[in-house]
């Protein structure tokens, strides 16, 4: 790993330093090796500083993104990534420092102004409107009059391009989280940039999805002489799809590095400053070689906490999101429900959250029913639910940390109906504490704290209610191999204490990792139900594709 004060070619994984590198020293021995190695960098920031208060979110930041290359940028939540990229696309003004766009020293305004010089984004976030089709919402921003015709074979070609299969007549609202996150792609790709940023743009994708975007991506960068800057959480993807990497902590550069040169572990412990226990590094099936701290809890009672009896559901528009699915889960244990994005995971976290009724079916909390779609008769039953998608139903940011700490019972920090500041400042105070939460205080806004952090708030205050049954959907999509590592430990001690955890995720691995018993959802129904110490992954995956042997 090339650090600052370290000869090149030093062992890989050795990053410790919180300076950053001078770029003329590091980037010096990873040059591109490709036909546009003669051409100046395409992006190049120098001395990238940008203060929020006293925190530092960008310091001294030097970067050169080159073209024909995938340029990988790795960091804990709340390391500076996202702020370095919102400066390249004018939505943060620096206080300090320099881009150079094509060897010219350049000031960029606003996304527009970015657009204009060449660099497109596609946000982790979606910020496409669901009442519109697809071809509508790539065209938002067009200037000229609208061809929808011409638009609609745009989509095509840069469909069939980079393997990103779409309809352009469809409603995005009705679309798959994945299915979304190929929009915000078309939409950014059709601009014809010559530097794309990417933000966590697999987070929402099935691997095979993941794997078709990134050879798309590798041929425009081959043959058109792209430069994507990839910024990412999972290593095994930054390792199988770019050629350099750059590594942020607490706003500074600590690392550059080849590729070829990583591994994980190396990786990893750059990223937060210390080893971490990586789920690819703990072989999954037994029992017998699971160490007593990491192996899965097992129930502790023969009644189940959790009961949901063939339950049905429909959407507004008549289709079948919940198609007589039953499922039991017990006290202290973790089940992991495995499945295709879009089969029906987020009605049901929607079902147990009382967004939902149902047409048919019940559930019971310790044997007892509760009244499905009834605002609040979840929460009161015992359940608590951390949401799929933290910014769309887990906090509001604009408010404060201690505001969403108990936006969902205001009554525990109130007298006579009237919220208690000094109460409430008080018992937010316990809670930023026991979940480590890292922010400047209770007052703090929620958009001021990193994803990781944020994801702690929801922690907090749905284990505040000392729950019977724990609804975790896709808990650590998004965060950094730390904030993974705290997500998953933390799971573990609930079920632990006596909760029943069920955790609703995409990422197999995680399942594998935290979950006693597996089942698998597909089409709206559970398909069929395996433990830990048998799982066979072939099996697994037939099931999860719908083919059930």
């Amino acid at each position: 790993m090339v650090e600052p004060g370290t000869a090149s070619g030093a062992p890989s994984g050795s990053a410790t330093s919180n300076a950053g590198p001078t770029v003329g020293s590091t980037e010096g021995s990873i040059l591109t090796t490709n036909q546009w190695r003669d051409d100046p960098p395409a992006v190049e920031v120098v001395g990238i500083t940008k203060r929020y208060g006293q925190v530092s979110a960008c310091d001294s930041v030097d970067l050169v993104f080159h073209r024909g290359q995938i340029h990988g940028v790795l960091g804990e939540n709340g390391a500076g990534k996202s702020t370095l990229m919102k400066i390249l696309i004018g939505l943060v003004v620096p206080d300090a420092g320099q881009v150079i766009i094509d060897g010219k020293p350049s000031v960029i305004t606003d996304p527009i102004d970015a657009a204009e010089k060449g660099i497109g984004m596609v946000h982790q976030h979606f910020s496409v409107v669901n009442a519109l089709t697809v071809w509508e919402n790539v065209a938002l921003g067009d200037q000229m009059r609208l061809n929808p015709e011409a638009i609609r074979d745009e989509i095509g070609d840069l469909s069939r391009h980079y393997g990103l299969d779409i309809e352009p007549n469809a409603v995005v609202g009705t679309l798959t989280a994945g299915l979304r996150q190929r929009v915000e792609i078309i939409k950014c790709l059709r601009r014809s940039p010559r530097t794309v940023i990417l933000d966590e743009p697999t987070s929402v994708l099935s691997p095979g999805e993941s794997e078709i975007l990134f050879e798309g991506l590798r041929r425009a960068v081959e043959d058109e002489g792209m430069a994507i800057a990839l910024v990412s959480h999972k290593l095994d993807e930054i390792l199988g799809a770019t050629d350099l990497v750059t590594i942020m902590r607490r706003g500074k550069v600590v690392a550059h590095q080849k590729t070829s040169d990583s591994d994980a572990a190396g990786l990893a412990r750059a990223m937060v400053g210390r080893p971490v226990a990586l789920r690819s590094e703990r072989e999954v099936p037994s029992s017998e070689t699971d160490s007593p701290k990491r192996r899965p809890t097992k129930p502790k009672q023969e009644h189940a906490s959790l009961e949901i009896d063939s339950v049905h559901a429909n959407g507004d528009d008549g289709r079948v999101l919940l198609d007589g699915l039953d499922l039991k889960v017990y006290r202290g244990e973790i089940v992991g429900l495995a499945g295709v994005e879009g089969n029906g995971q987020r009605p049901l976290a929607d079902l147990l959250s009382s967004l939902m009724s149902l047409a048919s079916g019940s559930v019971r909390v310790d044997g007892k029913p509760i009244a499905c779609g009834r605002a609040g008769a979840m929460a009161k039953a015992g359940i608590s639910v951390i949401p799929e998608d933290r910014h769309d139903s887990g906090c509001v940011l604009e408010m404060s940390v201690a505001e969403n700490l108990f936006l969902a019972d205001p009554n525990l920090v109130a007298r006579r109906g009237i919220l208690d500041h000094r109460k409430m400042t008080y018992r937010a105070e316990r809670l930023i504490e026991r979940f480590a939460i890292s922010c400047e205080g209770p007052d703090a806004p929620m958009w001021s704290l990193s994803g990781g952090n944020q994801q702690r708030v929801v922690l907090a205050r749905e284990m505040a209610h000392h729950p019977r049954v724990l609804v975790a959907a896709q808990p650590t999509r998004g965060l950094d191999v730390g904030a993974i590592e705290y997500m998953s430990e933390q799971l573990r001690q609930a079920a632990a204490a006596g909760v029943a955890v069920l955790l609703i995720s995409t990422e197999l691995d995680e399942i594998l990792d935290l979950a006693s018993r597996l089942v698998v959802l597909s089409k709206g129904r559970i398909v069929g139900e395996m433990s830990r110490e048998a799982v066979d992954i072939e099996r697994l995956g037939l099931m999860m594709g719908g083919a059930v042997p």
